[in-house]
């Protein structure tokens, strides 16, 4: 099972440990395209702080950002399930999984990054701000960078198991599985249900699927297809909805009342 993650915009910046060593990271075939983005976002914020802040849509207060990320191949690094916070990972919360829970992840979880293309949680990596939506002077689009790489990388670590694909639509766009593969992907969709009324909330979303990643770890289960993870999730208390197979993959609907 490999279940990918999206990243978080805001980050937690390491206040020591060793810098960046981008031939140590986990998928070392994303290699040159990681130094292609490293190579172009450094050199934009080591130039010109405005125009580096317009590129990145940052805003006037957010000028540390281009800092950080003009420093980052000297900059401290952490592991990489410490350095991305926000509600998805609050609410995994890697550090208080079991010792075998902790395992899982290291060798089940992936998270999408706009800079790295894909790191596992024990990767050490500095704090930056690259959404997946920039588009780098000199490269272009880094989702475009992504898709041409990420493919081999993903297939690779999914072996025969089942993708649990997690992303939001904007690092979904970096790579989208092949047909082939359909039968064996999984999206996961959280409604909040209130008075029979189903919407989509970033919050509830967030919060859920950090919290269905944490207790499938747990358990230990490693379900092969979209319908035995519905089950799984089923058994583990939710309200799940398993939809129909498309040449995308099959869609469940988890649906919430509370966060």
């Amino acid at each position: 099972m490999l279940i990918v993650l999206p990243p978080s915009e805001g980050k937690s910046v390491p206040s020591r440990g060793k810098p960046l060593d981008l031939p140590g990271l986990s998928f070392p075939t994303l290699g040159p395209a990681r130094e292609s983005v490293l190579d172009a976002l450094v050199g934009l914020c080591s130039g010109d702080p405005d125009g580096a802040a317009r590129v990145l849509g940052l805003g006037g207060t957010q000028a540390d950002l281009v800092a950080l990320d003009a420093r980052l191949r000297t900059a401290p690094t952490a592991r990489a399930d410490r350095v991305y916070a926000g509600v998805l990972y609050d609410a995994l919360d890697v550090a208080t999984l079991s010792a075998a829970a902790k395992r899982r992840a290291g060798s089940r979880l992936a998270v999408t990054s706009s800079l790295f293309g894909l790191v596992r949680p024990a990767d050490r990596i500095p704090a930056y701000r690259l959404s997946g939506d920039t588009t780098l002077p000199g490269l272009g689009p880094v989702a475009g960078v992504w898709r041409d790489a990420l493919g081999p990388a993903v297939t690779d670590a999914l072996g025969d198991g089942l993708l649990v694909d997690l992303r939001s639509s904007t690092y979904a766009a970096f790579w989208r599985p092949p047909a082939e593969l359909a039968s064996r992907v999984a999206t996961v969709r959280v409604l909040h249900e209130v008075d029979g009324r189903r919407q989509v909330v970033s919050h509830f979303n967030k919060a859920t699927k950090g919290r269905i990643v944490r207790a499938v770890l747990e358990d230990g289960a490693a379900p092969r297809t979209p319908g035995r993870l519905a089950d799984l999730l089923s058994d583990l208390g939710w309200k799940v909805e398993l939809g129909e197979q498309t040449r995308k993959g099959t869609q469940l609907d988890v649906v919430v009342d509370q966060v």
